[in-house]
């Protein structure tokens, strides 16, 4: 029955609408007031500027005393300039729903619409308190727009006894999903390091003390950090992404700049990494006489599934996909999600639904999946309904009186 409340045409026509006009985070005005206005008609309570842009639908089912369960969609996009040539590519020069997040928020209004036409039903009897959360700025790192809800009273205004989310997974096929209890997803920081000597003449070494020698060692010396410090069954990650040092041949600089992405997937392996990294760079640079300033951003936490939301919404899926095409032991990812705030904070579980072969150039497919973030990147259409599904079976059976 649900089935027949989920329409694909309309979900796919808000998909495009909001990919055609991409907001970066917090400036998602646009997509905020068509999410609001089609929850106020189906009935929600709905609750705007939460986090400048967020919005939250909330709907009340039976007497409410259920369970109150929410459920989150990120709604901003990427500073992209997007090469697939489809027709519905997007109309804003260097902005590009280039993750999915346009799908994510049209999967959960049709999951809305569909939960508000059961409520009307007497033969469809539900009882608790369902939590549209429409998030912004999963993208902007640092706190993100996650923690910004949170730190506004999110679930002090909307208490959740449980929370769920879900993304789209390329190269996964259309038809599977998957799970993790426990940590899923990797916690995500910047490490600036600042590389202080004394500048000189290229031909005059010994006048100078040459920040550069204690660079190239800490190049090498932070790639030993993981191999020979963490447990071998822990996982961590330390990229280096920028390296800079002066500015033409014949001049020793004054300074030298690394800067890091580190993740981790345990907590403990995020803070044996920080220590080492530190140490290393602070020696390292003292063996050459330089001193060097090590600066920790930390992004987002390691994600961290619940074991019984995991169950919940495992069941569900095997309603929606079957049994074949539900993995509930999936390999975690280095990438990370600052739904992990959220489940700080509450009970749930983080969902990653396949995405099958989504790359375009000129209005073609290409050959193979084709990762996020990427100008070729799309959503693929195909799972807007199973992707809402899944959240209309989870509610139905959470929600279902006995």
């Amino acid at each position: 029955m649900t089935s027949q409340l989920l329409d694909k045409d309309t979900m796919q026509a808000w998909r495009h609408q909001i990919h055609q006009q991409p907001e970066l985070g917090f400036e998602e005005h646009a997509t905020s007031q068509l999410v609001a206005e089609n929850l106020r008609q189906w009935g929600y309570e709905v609750t705007t500027g939460l986090a400048v842009t967020g919005v939250v639908g909330k709907m009340v089912f039976g007497d409410g005393k259920g369970l109150s369960i929410g459920l989150r969609a990120d709604m901003d996009a990427l500073p992209l300039q997007e090469q697939t040539g489809l027709p519905w590519q997007s109309q804003q020069s260097g902005k590009m729903h280039a993750c999915g997040h346009d799908g994510h928020t049209a999967m959960l209004l049709g999951a809305a619409k569909a939960l508000a036409s059961l409520k009307e039903q007497a033969n469809y009897p539900l009882n608790g308190t369902l939590i549209m959360i429409f998030q912004p700025a999963e993208e902007v790192g640092g706190g993100g727009g996650a923690q910004r809800m949170l730190d506004e009273g999110l679930f002090t205004r909307f208490p959740c006894d449980e929370i769920y989310a879900l993304h789209n997974f390329p190269g996964t096929p259309v038809g599977q999903c998957v799970f993790r209890p426990g940590p899923f997803m990797c916690s995500s920081d910047k490490v600036r390091i600042q590389i202080k000597g004394k500048g000189g003449h290229g031909g005059l070494p010994q006048l100078a003390i040459d920040p550069t020698p204690p660079l190239a060692a800490m190049v090498l010396g932070l790639q030993a950090i993981v191999a020979r410090n963490l447990d071998p069954l822990d996982t961590g990650v330390v990229s280096i992404g920028r390296l800079q040092a002066g500015t033409t041949y014949n001049i020793i600089p004054e300074t030298s700049q690394l800067e890091l992405s580190v993740r981790a997937l345990q907590p403990h392996a995020r803070k044996r990494l920080h220590e080492r990294i530190k140490t290393l760079c602070e020696q390292t640079a003292s063996a050459y006489e330089c001193e060097a300033e090590v600066l920790i951003e930390e992004g987002y936490p390691v994600l961290i599934n619940h074991l019984s939301p995991v169950q919940r919404i495992v069941s569900a899926a095997k309603a929606v996909f079957g049994q074949d095409g539900v993995d509930d032991q999936g390999r975690p990812l280095t990438g990370s999600e600052d739904f992990a705030y959220m489940l700080q904070a509450v009970p749930g579980c983080y969902v990653l639904i396949g995405n099958g072969d989504n790359g375009y150039t000129k209005g073609q497919p290409l050959a193979g999946p084709c990762s996020v973030h990427n100008p070729h990147y799309d959503f693929n259409d195909e799972i807007l309904v199973q992707g809402a599904q899944l959240w209309v079976q989870l509610i139905t059976e959470a929600f279902r009186t006995r």
